[in-house]
């Protein structure tokens, strides 16, 4: 469901000031809400962030939010067309795949600017003990069949897969519960939001005496501390590969975003989609 909060912020700026740029930010991320921060009090822009809506109990943003799907590239491109969007950021989640593909042709079928907010990917070091693996189903394979007591940190919507090697306990985190359970035997279930620092993490793999941490490589600090407290006690790790970067103009700091921005003009005429 498309909800849209703030409505008037973006459709009602034109009376207001006819060079007001109107920035439609896809967010999902720390880096999202902290560029949306940094431009809020901007009295040139009227900015609006858009979350997927995947999290019950999103984090409050600085500026005004619509949550729920697009409804697929045509309906992107009609809200692009609709709210003369002027620039588009897409600074969704490094594993968004769907919505970044979307957000291109959607960018490209109405000409409006659009750039690629993407952190970088974690780097194993020399004492990390990663395996890479493709998906989901590929790391339930790859914890083996020896009992392992494993931490899933990959969020809930990766987890079913997990079903097929029942033979582990499992603790599972993730924001929202986990509705149904998971049909294992041996599982327990954290709901907890980042950031979580190294000092927490290693008593969290302590505690419940983890053998291996499946993750993905999202990037960034505030999901890295797991990584750090598992190279600490030589966890295991199974990483989800990094999917290929969107193409288009992508870059990786909040300032490069904010300087592309600045170049970007006015848009104040209809365009057709």
């Amino acid at each position: 469901m498309d909800s849209h909060r703030g409505h008037a912020a973006v459709c009602g700026v034109g009376s207001a000031s006819a060079m007001k740029r109107h920035v439609l930010i896809l967010g999902g991320t720390t880096e999202a809400r902290e560029l949306a921060q940094k431009l809020s009090d901007r009295a040139d822009l009227a900015v609006t962030i858009s979350l997927a809506g995947r999290t019950a109990v999103p984090t409050p943003q600085p500026v005004p939010l619509r949550t729920g799907g697009f409804g697929g590239i045509a309906g992107l491109t009609q809200y692009l067309a609709h709210h003369k969007i002027s620039a588009l950021i897409d600074a969704t989640h490094p594993y968004a795949t769907t919505m970044s593909a979307h957000a291109m042709t959607a960018a490209r079928e109405t000409g409006t600017p659009l750039i690629v907010l993407r952190r970088p990917a974690w780097r194993a070091m020399p004492a990390d003990r990663w395996t890479e693996v493709a998906d989901a189903r590929a790391a339930a394979q790859a914890l083996g069949a020896k009992p392992l007591r494993v931490f899933l940190a990959v969020g809930r919507q990766e987890i079913a897969p997990f079903e097929l090697a029942p033979q582990h306990y499992y603790l599972i985190r993730s924001v929202d519960p986990v509705e149904p359970p998971l049909a294992l035997p041996s599982a327990d279930y954290i709901q907890a939001r980042g950031p979580f620092d190294q000092a927490a993490e290693r008593a969290l793999l302590l505690h419940h005496g983890i053998d291996v941490l499946v993750t993905k490589n999202s990037g960034g600090q505030a999901a890295y501390g797991k990584l750090a407290a598992a190279r600490e006690l030589g966890v295991r790790v199974l990483m989800f590969q990094r999917p290929l970067e969107p193409a288009g103009h992508a870059v990786d700091s909040i300032s490069d975003v904010i300087a592309w921005l600045n170049h970007v003009p006015a848009v104040r005429v209809d365009r057709g989609v």
